[in-house]
């Protein structure tokens, strides 16, 4: 089984609000982008890799990304879902599994990749695994003026994260019909589903947060040197 990831970093990252964008930005002495990739590096189920990069900035991503299991660069689209398809595009062939991740997600690990691949090894019904973990906030729907319109019944809600793991006919056929359907997902399992494709939720860990805003670079930091010292004793 061939398994490839397209890592995508290919956003401008106007709300981080930092040259370059937050895939560049430092974290515990290395780019944020170079912390996801070493993550697929690590697993031993990977076999290749893909980042989808600001159409400006490949050879800067490039060298941030280095690995010895990077297949491609390439510039990304004026959406993620665009940038998702140009590094469909650059997959190699025989790719039997696609592992959709963000680049600005620097806390993923190795285990949680391995376990989204095996997962969806284990269950031939199904087209897709998400990681992600059950909404323990409660949630509110507000309308415009700021007013409580409803408290959503939480019970049934996870939060979606990446890796997204997919069989790559089913990955490559969901984005075929949402292009000529002209249909934009909020992420890559959404438009599997509407393609018929069963998709089942994973538990990962909460940490593997996404790097939105500089603040968030605090926490991942806290996260990666809690790491490097080990288990407490």
């Amino acid at each position: 089984m061939t398994v490839t990831a397209v890592i995508v970093a290919g956003g401008s990252g106007e709300r981080f609000g930092s040259q370059g964008g937050k895939q560049l930005a430092m974290l515990a002495g290395r780019p944020v982008l170079a912390w996801s990739v070493a993550a697929f590096e690590a697993s031993d189920l990977v076999g290749a890799i893909v980042v989808v990069a600001h159409p400006e900035r490949v050879a800067e991503y490039g060298e941030a990304a280095r690995s010895g299991k990077l297949s491609a660069v390439v510039g990304g689209g004026k959406t993620r879902q665009l940038s998702v398809a140009a590094g469909l595009a650059a997959a190699s062939e025989d790719s039997d599994v696609i592992a959709v991740h963000d680049g600005a997600r620097p806390l993923v690990t190795s285990a949680t990749i391995d376990g989204a691949v095996r997962a969806l090894q284990g269950r031939p019904d199904i087209a897709g695994v998400v990681v992600g973990h059950p909404q323990f906030d409660t949630v509110k729907r507000v309308g415009d003026d700021d007013e409580v319109l409803e408290t959503v019944d939480r019970r049934d809600l996870w939060i979606a994260q990446t890796p997204q793991v997919f069989r790559a006919s089913g990955l490559l056929d969901a984005y075929r019909r949402a292009e000529e359907e002209g249909l934009a997902g909020t992420d890559d399992a959404s438009l599997v589903e509407r393609a018929g494709g069963k998709v089942m939720m994973l538990s990962g860990p909460r940490e593997n947060i996404k790097v939105t805003v500089p603040e968030d670079l605090v926490v991942a930091e806290a996260v990666l040197q809690a790491r490097m010292r080990g288990p407490a004793r």
